[in-house]
């Protein structure tokens, strides 16, 4: 029987529970789990692609590049810039999965693009097979509130990289809520992964999976957006005056999640265009119905309520970035309330220009946990109104847990004018803490790194790493070069510290 023959007959065997349940999402996580059993029972004959001395490195990055979101592309450039700091542009060869290759046409340069089929088990069996190992790289790694399809794919990576004997890394993730069935895949297969994950929450959630895990940080800290004056364009064009306070608002769409395969309204929408408004890809649907809708109009009428009443106090120019190209809806419900404040989103422009106008804001309000990340290197205060755990993790870890908000609020509009009056009051500390963190995630970020080259070490003793990597050595030197603002407000960090000591 050949190889692909037997990975069919283990998917039969294993898809066949998943759709007994008539659960595609079940269904897609058996087959996952068919292909690395298959990979492990190959493995004894054929490993695949192993590393020999004085050739490359081939590592796969698995995650979500493809859809204009910013904050993973973003966070994916600076890994990428990292890898090679350590590795070495002549030792490393990186390829990347892309869910539609046009919209990342232009990102990640150096690196080979793969495009992810969605229908993807077998496609990740043989493509895991072809690289000597695999970082998963998108932040929400394993927790079914986005879509448990990507979680699948990102374990499944992993888990066929375990089953061969490869590196096997989780990159800077986010652990929360699984469903059972994800929850199991994760266990069973992604234990011998190293995992470094961003917080404290993430760590406790693989624990009680039985999975050890490493604090670490998101890879974004480092990300330049350079000096685009392309953003002071769009601002003088939208009538805004330097000098004018400038708030950013970064709406989304706040009860579409999850996104779940439904194969009834597939066959709808194909025969009548039912569904077009919740439709995400092939058979897959964001959450919808009246009580979802309900809840967004609440959401941004309160959003609106607030920053209106914000700007009318301080003279303010409020303009609105959508991170991902799905923010549209969201930014444009949002810009109408306000009385036509403009709208930038990811579809449009690229992750250089929106970042650039997150760092010329006065203040960032954000439903995106990037949109908060990627403004803090600039020291820019923001206020996080969240649908999950990651923006209250990473006000926790600036010092303001009570700058994260919730979108289902009903008081949204009083808490969050009093929360952007309550920055007003403590801005020096407000951006102290901000310094902080910014610095503390840097650091972080750099210990991620040690950790990497020492899995790698354990499997290829003769990489030729350059002296003073790995544990033992200075975390900043795993660290790409920091661009000159980033270095200047480390030194200011460490400058107001010594003082104070």
């Amino acid at each position: 029987m050949s190889g692909w023959a037997e990975f069919g007959t283990w998917a039969k065997k294993r898809v066949r529970k998943g759709l007994d349940a008539a659960d595609a999402d079940r269904a897609l996580i058996a087959s996952m789990a068919a292909g690395i059993e298959f990979a492990a029972t190959r493995s004894a004959l054929d490993r695949g692609a192993v590393w020999k001395p004085g050739t490359p490195l081939k590592l796969l990055l698995a995650g979500y590049s493809g859809t204009r979101n910013t904050g993973a592309d973003v966070r994916v450039e600076e890994m990428i810039k990292q890898l090679r700091h350590l590795f070495g542009d002549d030792w490393l060869e990186l390829s990347l999965l892309t869910v539609d290759p046009e919209r990342s046409r232009g990102y990640f340069r150096t690196v080979r693009q793969l495009t992810l089929p969605k229908i993807f088990p077998k496609f990740l069996v043989q493509t895991v097979h072809e690289h000597h190992g695999v970082l998963a790289c998108e932040g929400s790694m394993f927790k079914s509130k986005f879509a448990n399809a990507l979680s699948t794919m990102m374990t499944g990576a992993l888990g066929l990289a375990n089953a061969e004997g490869k590196i096997s890394v989780a990159y800077g993730g986010e652990a929360g809520s699984m469903d059972t069935p994800l929850a199991k895949l994760v266990r069973d297969y992604a234990s011998e992964s190293l995992m470094l994950v961003r917080n404290q929450n993430s760590r406790e959630v693989l624990g009680a999976l039985g999975i050890d895990a490493f604090i670490g940080t998101d890879t974004a800290w480092t990300y330049d957006p350079g000096p685009v004056p392309l953003a002071d364009e769009l601002l003088a064009d939208a009538g805004y005056t330097p000098g004018q306070k400038l708030v950013i608002c970064c709406p989304i769409n706040a009860f579409w999640w999850p996104v779940k395969p439904d194969v009834a309204k597939g066959v709808s929408r194909w025969l009548t265009g039912a569904h077009r408004d919740t439709h995400y890809a092939s058979v897959y649907f964001h959450k919808g119905g009246s009580e979802v809708d309900a809840k967004q109009a609440a959401y941004i009428e309160n959003f609106a309520r607030a920053i209106k009443r914000y700007a009318q106090q301080n003279d303010a120019f409020v303009a609105i970035v959508g991170m991902e190209a799905v923010d549209r809806i969201a930014g444009e419900a949002l810009a109408e309330l306000l009385g036509g404040a403009p709208v930038w989103v990811s579809d449009d422009h690229v992750h250089t220009t929106l970042v650039g106008l997150l760092r010329r804001a006065d203040r960032v309000v954000t439903s995106r946990y990037h949109a908060a990340v990627t403004c803090m290197p600039a020291n820019t205060p923001s206020i996080g109104i969240t649908m999950d755990e990651r923006i209250p993790n990473l006000m926790a870890d600036r010092g303001h847990p009570e700058l994260a908000l919730r979108v289902d609020d009903p008081t949204l509009d009083e808490a969050l004018f009093d929360a952007l009056n309550w920055v007003d009051a403590h801005e020096e500390s407000v951006r102290d803490g901000i310094l902080d963190s910014v610095v503390r995630n840097l650091e972080r970020m750099g210990q991620m790194g040690q950790q990497l080259v020492d899995r790698v070490r354990a499997h290829h003793p003769e990489f030729p790493f350059r002296a003073g990597l790995g544990t033992g050595t200075n975390a900043w030197d795993h660290l790409p070069p920091l661009h000159p603002a980033l270095a200047d407000a480390v030194a200011r960090h460490r400058e107001r510290n010594e003082d104070a000591a």
